[in-house]
């Protein structure tokens, strides 16, 4: 397979889960948290998860700087694993939950917002930047992995790290 069909089938694959998350989170009716004080926790699991994958992808990045591939590998695989499980429970925590407003007002909003709106935008573009540095690192495509991978992993850093910061904001400032 080129690399430009396997840019059009993640890309496909990538939109199609964008439009579904936006569908979801903005226009989905919630299916309600009745009797489901679990999905109260998600949060707060979703938190922990984006913690465990910029740990993982900052050690994983060190570990390839200084040529340990074995465990480069493991620690990008571990760190995408924790990334699809956050991906698992923000969407059910949305299905059950719905949207959460941010209600604090004053210097803090804009600045929440910001991170928001650049978390937001750039987790779109982490997506299908993650899929192909994964498939290109699995089917052994190295040097396409990399020129991908040099930018991949510094969006999926930010996205994981706003993450938790957003989780944190809504906690202290709601």
């Amino acid at each position: 397979m080129s690399h430009k069909k396997d840019i059009k089938i993640i890309g496909s694959i990538s939109f199609v889960a964008i439009m579904a998350l936006i569908w979801l989170i903005y226009f989905a009716p919630s299916l309600g948290t009745q009797n489901l004080k679990w999905v109260l926790y998600l949060p707060f699991v979703n938190a922990i998860l984006n913690t465990i994958s910029a740990t993982f992808i900052s050690i994983g990045i060190y570990f390839i700087k200084t040529g340990q591939k074995k465990k480069h590998k493991k620690l990008m695989i571990t760190a995408f694993l924790s990334s699809t499980l956050f991906l698992i429970s923000y969407i059910t925590y949305h299905a059950f939950h719905g949207d959460t407003k941010f209600v604090a007002t004053g210097f803090i909003r804009p600045v929440y917002f910001f991170i928001l709106i650049s978390h937001i935008v750039l987790s779109i573009v982490a997506l299908p930047m993650i899929l192909l540095s994964m498939f290109w690192a699995l089917k052994n495509k190295i040097s396409a992995h990399k020129k991908i991978a040099k930018w991949t992993w510094i969006i999926w850093l930010y996205v994981s790290v706003t993450g938790v910061l957003i989780y944190l904001f809504l906690k202290i400032f709601n």
